[in-house]
């Protein structure tokens, strides 16, 4: 929706108070992130697009809010050009059984001085696992022994599989063997966090200062909450000596246009997921400058089913409105960033499913249209005019284009009333998690290149990241299998199977397979995201 004039000048001349404050598009700023052959004091300015909705390693569950997490902690691994290398762990042993885990770590500190331990670690995961926490990424978990039984209130603490041996060892034992599991020690659940300052203080985590200490290449030096966040180089960290930066200044701009013209003015170095996204009115302009970044990527946009609806209850009326969405109209005419149409629940780029399995076809208006008399059969409904169905997203030009384009299609070639809605970051995420609403937009990030990070999810209905209230207990058992299944191939079946029975009933309609697209300046350097849209800062240097 386009606002008018006044408005946008209004919200420009708000905007401008809010970066001069960050010391955004200054003059000071720009001396002091240049000078003499770059060796100065180097800054990055870069955006995101809200408040992240939590800073706590163990609570997060979104994207913005990994973007701050992954640069001011460190995990026992870390993520080095697209490759699992050792970060707080200094060597890691695996049993012959590939069940036990044995960490030895760095001689690392906290922020504040202290000595990084075992015991931090040992402390976050249980903190995660206790259902008391609620956490919603504690599913992720669940391959250490005596998790899933802890976390749902059927077992103990006692009865983990995680033993502090002293100060620097960390003994870690699985329920099955899991070959990605160096991959999920990298991931923010898995993250340490000062146990002393965390029982000393129960909302250690809610501000910037003294009480939140990280582990990692920066420190949260500042958070003027919806306004602005300040990464400060953290010259307590074991490897700072290799940390180019001294500060990263991240504003937070909802609008993709602002952002854009800010990057266009040279007041941010970076544009691109998480750091904001390029919006869709300046694709076409970055490419014709040859200055448009395209990568593959991990990740899907999807809408998701509520299927305690009223409409969207009925699985044929979910059919019907997946099968009724032209993808390959959507990326061709709307989001023109080289996306591939999404015909399953598992991205093409993940290992073992590149290929089509076959579950439905792009824009199968016909098939929609049996679905949709289907379901209003068994509905009771006579005419498709008496469905309603609320189209949700959060606050995005870009997501709202979509939903446009999606909600023409539904009403001329389905004849159903479509209405969109749109609400800010965080009381979205409530929304889902209160299932409500009827259909609501999302993307899914892989957290590892693994096809049951994007299947997991939909095991229960009391998932944290579920959303849906569908649970299929042949789909739960076929996770299940496959968590257990050690020959590879035989493990990408059973995965497949599972995808193929939700893509029966449909809890979810798969959109379009993600791209990243991203711009920056010339004198940033080794800045890019990685194949799960991750970007750690702490290889990225500024040379002007």
């Amino acid at each position: 929706m386009k606002k008018n004039n006044f408005l946008l000048l209004s919200l420009l001349l708000a905007l401008s108070v809010v970066l001069a404050a960050c010391n955004f598009g200054g003059s000071e700023e720009k001396d002091s992130s240049s000078s003499d052959n770059g060796t100065g004091a180097k800054e990055l300015n870069l955006v995101i697009a809200s408040e992240p909705p939590s800073l706590h390693p163990q609570l997060a569950t979104d994207s913005t809010s990994n973007a701050i997490l992954q640069n001011v902690f460190e995990g026992l691994t870390t993520v080095k050009d697209g490759e699992i290398v050792n970060a707080a762990a200094d060597d890691v042993k695996v049993s012959e059984d590939l069940l036990t885990y044995t960490f030895t770590l760095k001689d690392a500190k906290w922020s504040n001085g202290d000595a990084v331990t075992a015991e931090d670690f040992a402390y976050a995961w249980k903190f995660a696992l206790n259902p008391e926490n609620a956490s919603e990424y504690a599913s992720i978990l669940y391959p250490i022994k005596g998790a899933q039984a802890f976390n749902l209130g059927e077992g103990t603490e006692e009865d983990l599989g995680i033993k502090v041996v002293d100060e620097k060892t960390l003994e870690v034992t699985l329920e099955n063997p899991t070959p990605y599991f160096l991959e999920l020690t990298a991931f923010k659940t898995y993250y340490p966090i000062h146990k002393a300052t965390a029982e000393a203080n129960d909302t250690w985590y809610a501000e910037a200062g003294d009480t939140y200490i990280t582990n990692g290449p920066f420190t949260l030096a500042d958070w003027q909450h919806s306004g602005s966040i300040t990464l400060e180089k953290n010259e307590s960290y074991w490897d700072a000596e290799n940390v180019a930066l001294n500060k990263v200044n991240i504003s937070m701009v909802e609008n993709e246009a602002t952002a854009s013209t800010m990057f266009d003015a040279g007041e941010i170095d970076f544009l691109g997921s998480p750091f904001q996204t390029v919006g869709l009115d300046v694709i076409d302009r970055y490419k014709e400058e040859g200055i448009l970044n395209i990568a593959d990527y991990a990740s899907i946009y999807i809408y998701k089913f509520n299927t305690t609806g009223e409409f969207t209850s009925n699985a044929n009326i979910r059919k019907a409105l997946t099968l009724a969405i032209d993808r390959q109209g959507l990326i061709d005419n709307v989001l023109k960033g080289e996306q591939s149409p999404a015909l399953g629940m598992v991205p093409s780029a993940v290992p073992g499913f590149e290929e089509d399995r076959g579950y439905f076809k792009d824009n199968d208006i016909e098939e929609a249209k049996a679905a949709l008399e289907a379901g209003m059969k068994e509905l009771g409904i006579s005419d498709p005019s008496e469905i309603t169905v609320g189209l949700s997203i959060n606050t995005s030009e870009a997501h709202s284009a979509i939903a446009q384009f999606i909600q023409e299609g539904w009403h001329s070639n389905l004849g159903i009333d479509v209405t969109i809605d749109n609400s800010e970051w965080q009381v979205y995420l409530d929304k889902l998690t209160n299932l409500d609403f009827d259909v609501a937009r999302m993307g899914w990030i892989g957290d590892y290149n693994d096809a049951y990070t994007f299947l997991e999810s939909y095991d229960s209905a009391e998932n944290g990241n579920n959303d849906t209230g569908w649970e299929n207990p042949q789909y739960a058992e076929l996770l299940k299998q496959s968590i257990s299944e050690t020959d590879a191939d035989a493990r990408i079946d059973i995965m497949k199977q599972a995808e193929a029975i939700a893509m029966t009933e449909f809890p979810i309609a798969p959109i379009y397979y993600y791209t990243n697209l991203s711009v920056k300046k010339d004198y940033v350097e080794n800045m890019q995201t990685d194949a799960l849209g991750n970007i750690y800062l702490k290889y990225v240097d500024i040379n002007k």
